[in-house]
């Protein structure tokens, strides 16, 4: 099967039954998003949701986190993976986006990336939730179910060589989609270690169950142990 047949079947599959994918992140406005996102980095949404209300209550605003210490702010994200590290970071994003951008969150991925903790998984995240942008942030999910799926070349070996190939062969108006699509199959059915093949309606053009499984037919209807 052709790449682009293999991406037209995604597209379709996603688009009748997931038309509009969202972030499981929970926030208001652009400035929880960025700390929620900061916060994501190697945790789970679900632990990341669990100590932002608490946070955003106390720094409802980048001058309020601007005024706060790693040490102040680290009780409220002690429980979210490396949490020292990231009081660090929000300490400091908040100073930058208060004397460096006027309070706001910056539009473009250039911008976003001078922010302390901010790479340009987490500035692709932004510029694509929040402003539509066709930014794709590849994560670990993302890598992983487009090299399964054999959506970009197996010589794609670094996040940016995927982030190129699958801009380059999605529509401009699904890549800030696509992206959660990726993620929410990677997270709940294409996971790392036993990817559910028995439950993905995808395996009728995946290139990983066709290698692992040859033996069970090429048949969108047809699920392991079915």
């Amino acid at each position: 099967m052709r790449k682009k047949e293999r991406y037209k079947l995604l597209i379709e599959y996603f688009t009748d039954n997931f038309p509009e994918p969202e972030t499981e992140l929970a926030y208001s406005n652009p400035y929880e998003l960025i700390l929620a996102v900061v916060l994501s980095a190697q945790c789970t949404d679900k632990r990341v949701n669990m100590v932002t209300p608490a946070l955003f209550e106390a720094y409802p605003t980048p001058e309020h986190l601007a005024s706060a210490t790693p040490d102040e702010i680290l009780p409220y994200i002690k429980s979210i993976s490396y949490p020292n590290n990231k009081a660090k970071h929000l300490a400091g994003l908040g100073k930058m986006l208060v004397e460096q951008f006027n309070s706001e969150v910056p539009s473009t991925v250039q911008e976003l990336v001078k922010l302390p903790g901010v790479g340009r998984k987490t500035a692709n995240v932004i510029v694509s939730v929040i402003w539509n942008q066709p930014a794709m942030a590849v994560d670990t999910h993302v890598f992983r179910v487009s090299k399964r799926l054999g959506l970009v070349a197996k010589t794609a070996k670094a996040p940016l060589d995927v982030e190129k190939e699958l801009v380059a062969n999605l529509q401009q108006d699904l890549i800030s989609k696509a992206h959660h699509w990726l993620i929410l199959h990677g997270r709940y059915i294409c996971v790392a270690r036993r990817p559910k093949c028995e439950e993905c309606p995808l395996t009728h053009f995946c290139q990983f169950f066709q290698k692992n499984f040859p033996n069970i037919p090429d048949d969108p209807e047809n699920k392991l142990g079915g």
